[in-house]
């Protein structure tokens, strides 16, 4: 018996650990939301030396603390980052993945402004899921409390929720006791 606990958290935890339960040393995967580079020097200690993370910011300083985030850690070489739009993403990316995150919403710590929009949300969700290997996961962080935030997640759990069952797992993870605006959960894994 051991002393530790589970304990059920947030929806960044919930994504994280997904990740870290499908990503193999070794695989290809896409930060579509670089932000500040958490997300992308997590992955780049899951794919390891051979693996490699394709990262997606519209935002020039997005790009730039999340390269020094990496060269801090000696990751740089496990990444390729972009100053462009995730929605463009499958043609900067000439493999297929095992894993995709987004984190929706504006840049922790930049212009509340410039936050993510469902138009290119939605290309970019339908470029991941053509991208993914089969078993492969798409995981998307939704951020409500925001006009756009809660059109994200409204139309995302939309899409998701078409998608046939034959074809994809979907989870949507949410706390019923939360507070409002706090941040859900998409879960996809491709079956085929």
């Amino acid at each position: 018996m051991t002393d530790m606990q589970y304990e059920l958290k947030s929806a960044r935890f919930l994504a994280e650990d997904v990740l870290r339960r499908v990503i193999r040393p070794g695989d290809a995967v896409i930060d579509a939301t670089m932000g500040n580079g958490h997300d992308t020097l997590m992955l780049c200690e899951a794919v390891g030396p051979a693996g490699h993370v394709y990262a997606f910011d519209i935002q020039p300083q997005a790009v730039a603390a999340a390269k020094a985030r990496l060269e801090e850690n000696g990751m740089l070489d496990r990444a390729s980052l972009f100053c462009t739009g995730h929605q463009e993403m499958d043609a900067y990316v000439p493999v297929q993945v095992r894993a995709v995150v987004f984190n929706l919403g504006w840049l922790p710590g930049g212009d509340h402004t410039v936050t993510t929009r469902w138009e290119t949300t939605r290309q970019a969700v339908e470029k991941a899921l053509s991208l993914l290997l089969p078993m492969g996961v798409l995981v998307i962080c939704a951020y409500p409390g925001h006009a756009e935030g809660d059109r994200e997640r409204a139309e995302l759990g939309a899409l998701l929720s078409g998608l046939s069952n034959r074809k994809y797992n979907v989870l949507h993870q949410h706390f019923l006791n939360a507070s409002p605006g706090a941040p859900e959960c998409f879960v996809i894994q491709k079956l085929n």
